[in-house]
């Protein structure tokens, strides 16, 4: 039998054994020359390199005209070098090759060859008759970001990347960088911005970010901050700066309701001009050039917020300011169907009018022109069919009695392999936007990812 003193002095070994362990692990974790890679979190390599190639074929039907077909083949490459743990440098590059209808419109190559960004990044290599080709980089940036162990607070990154501000997943009147239109399905990665962004983490979830989006016009050079934070499990972000020619204010919020997920965004635009364009009116009337295109919104190409105004406007207006809001709420219902319904709400309080909806569905939005009436309302309810495929519905009403109802379904094929089948209809009252021009889209999207 031990003695209580040889007890206690077995305790006291281990006990220094222990402390010594830890503070040998403590050492070795704050020094990361000493510091072996942890199985599963380090790289296997210094760079990664993946993408898609699809192609998609689009019908277009008119109901006062006859039907026109477009054909797409898309492929993307992403690639990712690491110099170290704390630097990196990502490209992202997309060859599109067009044939059909569209295509063979005058000056389509020049449209979907332009680039909105302080460098040109697009070059149309082909252009004759039904045959457009274009290649663009989408992404090109430095990021830098020192070690937890190296005071890794900050961040740094320069170059073409996406600013995602948005606390909403439809519409996103905080997203002053990079707004998209609900109606493009194709381009899931979303255009980015040339920028400069600097970050600084204030504790945990929340940060302080400042961007820098330079324009080849000084007017519209974009510039703003952003201060994020979270209070008892809601995401909170406030924003200010200015977007193109408007001084912007705004805020955001995301969380949990009784088991709902309910975001909303608020955006406040005042213009510093009077009017736009500022000097020359007749260089930025844009309408004349994409008059007559019919391709869908999916091929849409990428213009800045000066050519979407105008565009929108047809010649020069007064602008005025204007404030953007949408609250959204979704659900989903536990079951093999895995049912889910969101529905969302947008205002505009002084809305811009587009001269057709073949502009408004082919231009790239900007957040203060996320639609063109007052209210606007979106529904959508989504279930698999089975294991692998997916049905969603969704529809969008507006004020002057336009509406949108579409449906897609997307089946796997196989584990790089998958089918994406999209109907949709654009319709409306007499005189509304869309019901001058009523019409049917269907799209058959085939992609495989490497």
């Amino acid at each position: 039998m031990k003695s209580a003193g040889t007890g206690t002095s077995a305790v006291k070994s281990a006990v220094r054994l222990t402390a010594s362990l830890l503070f040998g692990l403590i050492i070795l974790l704050l020094n990361p020359v000493l510091a072996s890679p942890i199985p599963g979190l380090e790289p296997a390599k210094s760079w990664d390199l993946d993408g898609y190639i699809k192609y998609m074929g689009t019908y277009t039907s008119p109901d006062d005209s006859s039907g026109i077909s477009d054909h797409l083949l898309h492929q993307r490459f992403n690639f990712e070098y690491r110099f170290d743990s704390e630097l990196r440098f990502n490209v992202s590059m997309r060859n599109r090759l067009f044939y059909g209808d569209s295509a063979e419109v005058p000056g389509y190559g020049d449209l979907i060859g332009s680039d909105p960004g302080y460098w040109d990044m697009s070059t149309t290599w082909l252009d004759n008759d039904a045959w457009v080709g274009n290649t663009q980089f989408d992404r090109a940036y430095i990021d830098w970001k020192p070690s937890e162990f190296a005071g890794g607070d900050w961040q740094a990154r320069v170059g073409r990347f996406r600013i995602n501000w948005a606390m909403s997943t439809l519409w996103n009147p905080n997203d002053i960088f990079n707004a998209y239109s609900i109606y493009d399905f194709d381009y899931e990665e979303r255009s980015g911005a040339d920028a400069v962004l600097i970050s600084r983490q204030l504790g945990f979830a929340s940060s302080l970010d400042f961007v820098y989006n330079p324009n080849q016009d000084s007017k519209l050079t974009s510039f703003a901050m952003r201060y994020l934070s979270n209070y008892e499990s809601w995401d909170l972000q406030f924003l200010i700066g200015k977007s193109g020619f408007d001084h912007v204010l705004g805020a955001g919020f995301a969380g949990d309701l009784s088991g709902a997920g309910f975001r909303g965004e608020f955006s406040y635009f005042d213009p510093q001009y009077d009017y736009w364009p500022v000097e020359d009116a007749a260089a930025y009337n844009a309408s004349a050039s994409i008059s007559g295109i019919h391709t869908p919104s999916a091929n849409a190409p990428n213009i800045n917020t000066a050519d979407v105004f105008n565009a929108f406007s047809g010649e020069p207006q007064r602008l005025v300011a204007t404030s953007v809001s949408t609250l959204e709420m979704d659900y989903s219902f536990t079951g093999p169907r895995n049912w889910m319904v969101r529905g969302s709400v947008l205002h505009i309080s002084n809305p811009t009018e587009p001269d057709s909806a073949l502009l408004y569905l082919n231009l790239p939005l900007t957040a203060r022109t996320l639609s063109f009436t007052n209210w606007t309302r979106y529904l959508e309810l989504g279930f698999d069919i089975s294991p692998l495929s997916r049905l969603t519905f969704s529809s969008s009403f507006y004020d002057d009695g336009s509406y949108f109802i579409g449906a897609n379904m997307s089946y796997s094929l196989a584990n790089e392999w998958s089918l994406l089948m999209v109907a949709q209809r654009f319709d409306g009252s007499s005189g509304s936007l869309f019901g001058v021009t009523p019409s049917t889209l269907g799209y058959m999207q085939l992609k495989w990812s490497f």
